[in-house]
């Protein structure tokens, strides 16, 4: 078995590989190609915390794998991560173990992609303006990843902390961003300036409404803790958008942005249009109107840690890094 610790892995992120990888993991779902049950989410009245075990099995890759993700909130008064993770993945064939990769680089690369997967297939042509709701690792991760995706040539950027927002605009810019970068005053301000929105942050209670929305505009939905009472968009945003998700099992027993509008009434579960796989592999509709808003709400699921993992897996064999470690021995 191939150990990958962070520091590895970070110095093998290929954003290219990778948003291609998480492509073809949402179509081969889609395609019937690969499986992944909706994931299971366990707790004990003790504190806050749950453990959510994600997993997919996926032919293209010849890979299973199982994503164990604690979701810690208490770590925050703690000054720890409030998720960790861990990816263990086997031979699909004989299912002899292959690696152990530590999550936080693959699930921060796999989710921005899957962002720019669902940008790529459902956002304006001529989309210009990037808007990110908030600041931090997975907001830097955004903008790279679709930096290439629409012609942008203006990023807005809101965090809670204003020394946060800065931090992350000097850090794109030494990235080489080549757009005007601006710091907002208020969400309401992104959601205004911007094309294409990602949400971003932790938030339990709606930070988007759905007033301020524009025809013509595109959602990621990507920040909300994976549980049922959590959001970032109100009701009213899910039922001006036209909604598709990373997996239909998943978000019905994960995203709090949906829950929510179904228990408010504001949407159906049948108003969800179909998967971003669906889309990518033909078998459902993307954009239909210039002015549709379109809506990516993003949960997270297992093929995308197998697709990534894969990548990981082989860049590391190629530069011959990882610790190897006979487990029969």
């Amino acid at each position: 078995m191939l150990l990958l610790s962070t520091p590895q892995l970070e110095g093998l992120v290929d954003r290219t590989a990778i948003t291609a990888a998480v492509s073809r993991g949402f179509a081969e779902i889609a395609e019937g190609h690969a499986d992944q049950p909706g994931p299971t989410s366990m707790a004990t009245p003790a504190d806050s915390a749950r453990f959510i075990l994600m997993s997919a099995v996926s032919e293209a890759s010849d890979l299973a794998g199982v994503k164990l993700l604690a979701d810690v909130p208490d770590n925050a008064e703690r000054r720890l991560p409030t998720q960790r993770s861990m990816i263990l993945v086997v031979d699909r064939v004989d299912g002899s173990p292959v690696a152990l990769l530590h999550g936080a680089v693959p699930t921060r690369v796999r989710t921005a992609a899957a962002s720019a997967v669902a940008t790529g297939a459902l956002a304006r042509p001529d989309s210009r303006a990037l808007g990110l709701i908030g600041a931090g690792a997975l907001a830097r991760e955004h903008a790279l990843a679709l930096r290439d995706v629409r012609p942008f040539d203006r990023l807005v950027v809101w965090s809670r902390t204003r020394e946060r927002a800065d931090g992350l605009v000097t850090d794109l810019r030494d990235e080489g961003w080549p757009t005007s970068i601006e710091v907002a005053a208020s969400p309401r301000e992104v959601v205004e300036r911007a094309d294409v929105v990602c949400t971003l942050t932790p938030s339990v209670e709606a930070i988007v409404e759905g007033a301020w929305l524009r025809p013509g505009q595109h959602l990621n939905v990507v920040g909300a803790r994976p549980r049922a009472d959590e959001r970032e968009v109100d009701g009213a945003a899910m039922a001006r958008s036209s909604i598709w998700v990373d997996d239909r099992a998943t978000a019905r027993t994960k995203s709090g942005d949906l829950l929510r509008a179904i228990a408010e009434g504001a949407i159906a579960e049948t108003d969800v249009i179909g998967t971003i796989g669906e889309v990518v592999a033909d078998l459902v509709r993307g954009r239909q109107s210039a002015d549709e808003i379109t809506l990516f709400d993003s949960v997270g699921i297992g093929a995308q840690d197998v697709a990534v993992a894969d990548v990981f897996i082989r860049a590391a064999r190629e530069r011959g890094l990882g610790t190897l470690v006979d487990l029969s021995a």
